[in-house]
């Protein structure tokens, strides 16, 4: 007896074919979902890079155009002084004589010295809080006021220091038997260290959270003491990112304005001592931007600040020179 099937029907253990429509419609509802999902991706992603490619050329036009503009600037004050600007040591504006190379030398003695006064305590604050207490509430206490530095305004560490740092710089300074003057190039330097300590600390402290617990592991697993930890593993692993927070740090100390114009005493001479009174290209730029009163006067000024553009540079190139050796090592 034959048997016929209807349609509607299906065999036992077959499937029908509406049933395989629906799931072909669905998987081409994901494909589809699937395609314009992975379109919109890539548009954004397209976008996105976009965007950061002329964020970088943007960056690198304005920092071209600042130098730019300090060139044309300085082009009446080079005209009239030539090349022995950089070595001069008069500032006389009356007689219109400019000479820069007391305020790049009071430049650099704060800068660095302000720098070597402070490496020890921001590196002593990123291995605290990296490696000895990495979390808590004490952490989170001490990142807070180390961050809470940086954020204080300079003129305020400025009043701070007239208030509190200059007597107690000249109490030092005569029981040594220097000239108690109390500002001078040491008390600015003073201040900038205590300024400039968060930078390298806080990326330190970031760097050092970052060193593999697999390498810190296998030290102990062989008898290390912490101090061999942190000396043979976490240092020389981290040794890139600490120069990079130091060389952060003395551009920091190489543009400060305010706070060293009230402490360093603001003199035009060659400072004799790290206790004599002295100035700062910044400083200068400060104090006289406003009493320039004829163009070589002002175009002086400005190629104080060409000065210290480059000088910042050449020490941000070999400083990046100097990383890129930490890391091919």
């Amino acid at each position: 007896m034959d048997r016929t099937v209807d349609n509607k029907f299906t065999a036992p253990g077959e499937v029908s074919p509406g049933v395989i429509d629906s799931v072909k419609k669905t998987e081409r509802l994901k494909i589809r979902t699937r395609l314009k999902r992975s379109y919109r991706q890539i548009r954004t992603e397209s976008v996105f890079k976009r965007t950061l490619v002329f964020m970088g050329l943007l960056m690198i036009l304005l920092v071209f155009g600042i130098m730019l503009t300090l060139i044309i600037e300085s082009i009446p004050s080079m005209k009239a002084q030539g090349i022995g600007y950089l070595w001069g040591k008069t500032w006389d504006p009356v007689r219109d004589v400019f000479g820069a190379f007391p305020f790049l030398l009071g430049t650099l003695l704060t800068s660095f010295l302000a720098l070597f006064i402070s490496v020890p305590f921001s590196i002593s604050i990123a291995i605290f809080l990296g490696e000895y207490y990495p979390k808590g509430w004490l952490s989170n206490f001490l990142r807070n006021v180390v961050e809470l530095i940086a954020a204080v305004p300079s003129v305020i560490y400025g009043f701070w220091g007239l208030a509190v740092l200059v007597p107690i710089v000249r109490s030092f300074e005569t029981k040594i038997g220097v000239e108690p003057a109390g500002v001078g190039i040491f008390t600015a330097a003073l201040i900038l260290a205590v300024m400039i300590i968060p930078y390298a600390a806080s990326l330190g402290r970031s760097i050092i959270q970052m060193v593999p617990s697999s390498l810190k592991e296998g030290a102990y697993a062989l008898g290390a003491t912490r101090w061999e930890v942190i000396r043979s593993v976490i240092l020389p692993y981290t040794k890139s990112g600490l120069f990079a927070g130091i060389l952060l740090s003395l551009g920091r100390a190489l543009g400060e304005t305010m706070a060293v114009t009230m402490v360093i005493g603001n003199t035009s001479l060659i400072p004799k001592s790290i206790f004599a009174p002295g100035n700062t290209m910044a400083s200068v730029i400060a104090n006289e931007f406003t009493e320039a009163d004829h163009p070589i006067y002002l175009s002086a000024l400005i190629e104080l600040g060409l000065v210290l553009f480059l000088v910042t540079v050449i020490i941000n190139m070999l400083g990046n020179r100097i990383i890129k050796r930490f890391i091919n090592e």
